[in-house]
C-alpha cells in the first residue's frame, strides 16, 4: 500500500481548503525507508556511544547490557523519523505541484 499523506489546497471564493492526497510512488517510498534505515543506524550508534558516555561519567559500571538499556530509549525517540522523511517527501510533491 502507498504511503500518502493530505494537504490542505486554499480554494478562491471559499473559506474552506479543499484537501489534496499525495502519494508516493513504490520506488520514492523505498528510497526513503532506505535513508531512514542508514540514518537509523547512525543514529542507534550514537546512541549507543552517548549512553556510555553518560555511564561513565556518572561513574557507573559500563556493563554492555546497562548500556543498551540506556541507548534504546534514546534511539526511540530520536530514531521516530520514517514517517517524518515520508510526509517531508509528500509535502515537496505537493508544492512542486502546487507553486
Amino acid at each position: 500500500m502507498a504511503f500518502s499523506k493530505s494537504f490542505p489546497k486554499t480554494v478562491e471564493g471559499s473559506a474552506y481548503p479543499k484537501w489534496e492526497e499525495v502519494f508516493l510512488s513504490d520506488e520514492e517510498e523505498r528510497e526513503i525507508e532506505q535513508r531512514a534505515r542508514e540514518e537509523n543506524i547512525k543514529i542507534m550508534q550514537e546512541c549507543i556511544d552517548d549512553a556510555k558516555a553518560l555511564i561513565e561519567e556518572k561513574g557507573f559500571k559500563g556493563f554492555k547490557e546497562d548500556i543498551l538499556k540506556a541507548a534504546i530509549p534514546l534511539f526511540e525517540k530520536r530514531a521516530s523519523h520514517t514517517v517524518y522523511w515520508k510526509e517531508s517527501k509528500c509535502k515537496e510533491k505537493f508544492d512542486a505541484v502546487n507553486k
